[in-house]
């Protein structure tokens, strides 16, 4: 770990604090010396700086980011009275509604085309279970097909508070054992930690989409956070459990299966080899995955043993199988199960892309219409693409299974699967956005550099949701939660304090804000020109395909910084080469 230069300024006391470096400054911990602090958040947890306990800290954090979710809640949500599927409030409502109802074996078959499951099974148990509660409060609200399309607003708030309690149990627990973890790791002081802590549960993107919009992502992200906390703290059995879980909720985790992949892969050969670590995490994983889809094999077996089952139906993937198999024996109805979740969770039908979204293959398409050529050729590329970006950074981690590296390598592998795979949604930003913002509870995490990148990247990835979330008249919460975390953490447009030379002037410094700050004023002008301006009669979508290719751009930017970063701190290059970097650096 880098050391730090002596600091200018002379401290007042000295103070006892974690050995290691700080957090907040390249040059001095703001906790020890006598400096203001640079950035509203940290002003606001200026007076905690000495001797608050985290009993004090920690509940007024909880409390603070939990109102603001609620806050938040208050506004509209996705489909509100837009018939006919309405939206993704709507098919979260209707899956509690089909699983309080039907057999399970018919939980991924049941009308399809209206919001028909699509999510793996562990988002089915939740649906289940909150359905159950909710059909305590009122059953008119999961009413099987008389419930379609209701927007009782009795049932908002239910429904809000399942997002609010399902965090409260999955993701922000997560995230306060991470914080703890990286921080400890990274030698930085509690005080920063909490104020990565606040700013990381503040994130906009995960409030706009969750608590507003209407998902669950969060329960997902939550269960990876655990299992990176799990490989912080060395319990890899943990750690697989836990991923199965993400897996288990949302098929989206798999951005994140190489590293995780490559990390216990790595830890069960380094420092030494150790064959039954290997073993044990490999069946751990195997029976994880087993217990998450028995409930489906159990009930399709019932149904066998019952009679309780309709005429075998065609396979609608691996349609070759049904030839080596017995259409009447026991096991054909739980192949038929899996197959079909399958079907549902992957849906490679869907062609590359679905709507505009900021990624590169959206990107290509405004110049070269690939979205005609045939769906073949197009996975293969997409296929050939997004292992040639994700390949390097968790051949890194595999090499250097180092805890420290995790969150870089978590996030430049989903910036790579954001910007060239199959079926990406512009939610899907959510997923690379979630790891780069842990770094600001590392070394240096609150550091100008750092913070301005991580701010980039999320502003960035608000701003390409914006398309989405106008749709359904969510505008003002979109800018005041953006610029609301902005203005916590002193950056653009609020603030460019992130991008002072404090008289250390460097090529990489001004580069960094010639860049970010060309940026920043392309989506300003964007913002007025869309609001003002009406787009050609002939080109109805200008402003979102304008917001597509500024958003690819400042995406695959933020992985070169993200996999760039990864290589230098794994020091995986020639040590020449590296003491060559280093002295450029100092220089």
């Amino acid at each position: 770990m880098a050391g730090h230069s002596p600091s200018p300024h002379k401290p007042r006391r000295k103070v006892k604090a974690a050995s290691g470096p700080s957090n907040l400054s390249h040059s001095t911990s703001v906790e020890s010396s006598g400096r203001a602090p640079s950035f509203p958040l940290a002003a606001f947890f200026w007076p905690a700086r000495g001797s608050a306990s985290q009993w004090e800290i920690l509940p007024i954090i909880l409390m603070v980011v939990g109102l603001f979710r609620w806050a938040a809640g208050l506004w509209g949500y996705s489909g509100f009275e837009k018939p006919p599927l309405f939206g993704d409030y709507e098919a979260q409502r209707h899956w509690m509604e089909i699983t309080t109802h039907l057999p399970i074996t018919q939980w991924y078959f049941h009308d399809l085309q209206w919001w028909g499951l699509d999510y793996p099974p562990l988002t089915a148990y939740h649906s289940w279970l909150c359905g159950k509660i909710g059909s305590l409060i009122d059953p008119s609200w999961f009413a099987l097909y008389k419930s379609r399309g209701i927007h009782d607003p009795t049932l908002k708030i239910f429904m809000r508070g399942t997002v609010i309690v399902s965090e409260y149990l999955v993701y922000i627990p997560a995230v306060v054992i991470f914080v703890r973890r990286y921080s400890r790791l990274s030698g930085v002081t509690s005080w920063s930690a909490w104020i990565s802590l606040a700013a990381i549960l503040m994130q906009p993107a995960t409030i706009l989409i969750d608590h507003i919009h209407f998902q669950y992502n969060t329960v997902m992200l939550g269960f990876v956070v655990a299992s990176m906390s799990s490989m912080l703290a060395g319990r890899y059995l943990w750690s697989a459990v836990f991923f199965v879980a993400a897996l288990g909720f949302k098929q989206m985790a798999l951005y994140y299966a190489f590293p995780v992949f490559a990390f216990l892969l790595g830890s069960c050969f380094s420092p030494r080899i150790n064959v039954l670590r290997l073993i044990r995490i490999a069946l751990v994983t195997v029976i994880a995955f087993a217990i998450l889809v028995s409930p489906f094999v159990i009930g399709a077996y019932n149904d066998w043993k019952q009679g309780i089952r309709s005429k075998p139906t065609p396979l609608p993937l691996f349609q070759g199988l049904a030839a080596y198999l017995d259409l009447e024996a026991f096991y054909y109805p739980i192949v038929e199960q899996l197959v079909q979740m399958i079907h549902r969770v992957f849906p490679f039908a869907r062609g590359l892309f679905e709507d505009k979204v900021a990624n590169f293959w959206c990107a290509l398409n405004v110049v070269v219409r690939i979205k005609h050529l045939p769906a073949e050729l197009l996975q293969r590329l997409s296929l050939i693409a997004t292992l040639a970006s994700i390949v390097p950074p968790n051949v890194i981690l595999l090499f250097r299974p180092r805890k420290e590296l995790l969150p870089l390598a978590f996030a430049t592998t989903a910036w790579g699967f954001f910007l060239f795979s199959y079926q990406v949604h512009e939610k899907s930003v959510l997923l690379p956005l979630a790891p780069m913002t842990l770094l600001l509870a590392g070394s240096q995490g609150l550091s100008k550099e750092i913070r301005a990148w991580v701010g980039f990247a999320n502003i960035l990835g608000c701003w390409t949701m914006f398309p989405l979330l106008q749709r359904v008249d969510l505008r003002v919460p979109y800018a005041v939660l953006t610029l609301l975390w902005a203005y916590l953490l002193g950056l653009p447009p609020t603030s460019f304090s992130v991008y002072s030379l404090d008289g250390q002037a460097s090529f990489k410094k001004i580069v960094t804000a010639l860049i970010h700050g060309s940026f920043y004023l392309v989506m300003a002008m964007w913002h007025v020109l869309e609001h003002n301006l009406q787009p050609p009669s002939d080109k109805p979508d200008l402003w979102v395909v304008a917001n597509v290719g500024v958003g690819a751009a400042g995406f695959a930017l933020c992985y070169v910084w993200c996999f760039t970063r990864l290589v230098l701190q794994s020091d995986i290059l020639p040590k020449a080469l590296m003491g060559k970097k280093t002295k450029t650096k100092t220089n």
